[in-house]
């Protein structure tokens, strides 16, 4: 059986137990603007839509993030009911009536406005206004429709009697579910990675490299803080950053918030000519980017692990970008060793030595990219890549060896297998680990209250 084959069957049985993917979002969590805009950007909430008027509305591109005041994105094109492309600026807001109460209507920055996109509809019809009176076409979006969530407070378990449905079948039954449902999970990622490519500058080496570089920045963001990396491989772009290679590093730690201490001060002596020289270089684009600085509580510090801190990631995101020729030439020889040596190799003076900006040196250098990360990369994007341009990949990707586990996949273990002592067998592969969640969340989130009703045993009855 070929891997979409298997791929599809796990999709089959998916929809013959009628269990529809839900985000995993905690019930009513509503994410922030901030999430909703990075998301929406990424084409997460797709291209087509209808409008709150019945037109059909398409995004033909989603523009770039605004640096200057009024709306979210400008540079968008909009097509209704399959018109001539509508070219200006889109608006999010969690609420249609925002539009009103922020003064969006009055103000002349937002004359430009193509879309208005909302979250929540007020009790009364609402319609969005220019200052010239002019009607701007809506869409409401829901996010219940994301395929996961950026936060990491997701539930563990759901309440209800454990039914272990994999527990005790033979070791071949259960490689062939977990092998289908990981390969359904990998067709997915790649679906996304190919859209998210499309979003970008479709059918040209430059969307493809900008795709790589948003994933691979959230990638290195880690659950914690995969939102802000995000973010900021979407505001500045990776064209950007390689035209101005000696200020890249600069305006990553600027756009970060990591710069907005002017005090040389409260770093150490060691530290202070690294940092006098990346604010200096920030500086001259400080005005221009000032719109896009991310705010501080954004960031998650303290359950960080120290050498994965967010400072040291951007610091790697920065040297890859410097780096992105070599990468490129990586990625081509599509194989796991020349991606892993690559990124093990990249290397950066101060923060090969550094946890912090104001932390103490260390004794002993450090990997900028661990291989537990390289590992997480290399599953969470670079197969994914791979796969989305048709290559054979799965060979391969079934031996990547897990590096880490994590509270949500003890818990899918624990859930799918009960005390089977297996169960750690089961999840020494990356490809493994990917499929146990891909159930967990396929069947055990589902908004079922009581396990024994759980569709998923009669499927595993079924397929054996």
């Amino acid at each position: 059986m070929t891997t979409d084959q298997n791929g599809s069957r796990y999709s089959e049985m998916l929809n013959a137990t009628r269990v529809k993917e839900r985000a995993l979002f905690l019930p009513l969590r509503i994410p922030n603007e901030l999430e909703l805009q990075a998301r929406w950007f990424a084409g997460e909430f797709g291209k087509n839509f209808t409008g709150t008027n019945g037109d059909k509305i398409n995004i033909i591109q989603f523009g770039i993030w605004n640096r200057e005041a009024g709306p979210d994105f400008k540079g968008a094109a909009v097509s209704v009911n399959d018109g001539e492309p509508r070219l200006g600026c889109i608006e999010i807001d969690l609420i249609d009536r925002n539009w009103e109460t922020h003064g969006h209507s009055t103000n002349p920055a937002f004359d430009q406005t193509v879309l208005h996109v909302f979250v929540d509809k007020s009790e009364r019809e609402f319609f969005t206004r220019t200052r010239s009176n002019r009607n701007v076409p809506q869409i409401r979006i829901d996010p219940a429709v994301l395929p996961e969530a950026f936060s990491a407070n997701i539930p563990l378990a759901r309440p209800g009697r454990c039914q272990a449905p994999l527990k005790n079948l033979p070791e071949d039954r259960v490689h062939s579910v977990l092998d289908a449902a990981a390969q359904f999970r990998l067709q997915k990622k790649a679906a996304r990675i190919r859209a998210r490519i499309d979003n970008c500058q479709p059918g040209s080496d430059r969307g493809r490299d900008e795709a790589i570089f948003q994933e691979t920045a959230a990638a290195l963001g880690y659950k914690e803080n995969k939102l802000p990396f995000t973010l900021i491989a979407q505001r500045v772009w990776l064209k950007t950053l390689r035209e101005s290679p000696e200020d890249a590093e600069a305006i990553l730690f600027g756009l970060a918030g990591f710069l907005e201490t002017p005090d040389l001060g409260v770093y150490k002596k060691s530290s202070r000519n690294y940092v006098r020289e990346l604010w200096d270089r920030w500086w001259p684009h400080r005005d221009e980017l000032q719109r896009l600085i991310l705010p501080v509580r954004i960031w998650k510090l303290s359950s960080t692990r120290p050498t994965n801190h967010p400072q040291r990631r951007l610091a790697a995101l920065s040297i890859l970008a410097r780096e992105w020729p070599s990468f490129r030439r990586s990625l081509g020889k599509k194989t796991t060793a020349a991606v892993a040596d690559f990124l093990g190799s990249l290397d950066h003076s101060f923060w090969k030595f550094r946890y912090t900006l104001t932390a103490s040196p260390s004794p002993k250098p450090m990997a900028l990219i661990g291989e537990s990360r390289i590992a997480e990369i290399m599953a969470n994007v670079i197969f994914p890549l791979w796969r989305a341009e048709d290559a054979n990949v799965w060979g391969e990707y079934s031996k990547l060896r897990a590096r880490l586990t994590n509270r949500r996949l003890e818990t899918a273990a624990t859930r799918l297998f009960g005390d089977d002592p297996r169960a750690r067998d089961f999840t020494r592969t990356i490809a493994h680990q990917q499929a146990l969640l891909q159930i967990y969340e396929d069947f055990c989130l589902q908004d079922n209250s009581d396990c024994a009703h759980c569709p998923f045993p009669e499927q595993m009855a079924k397929w054996v």
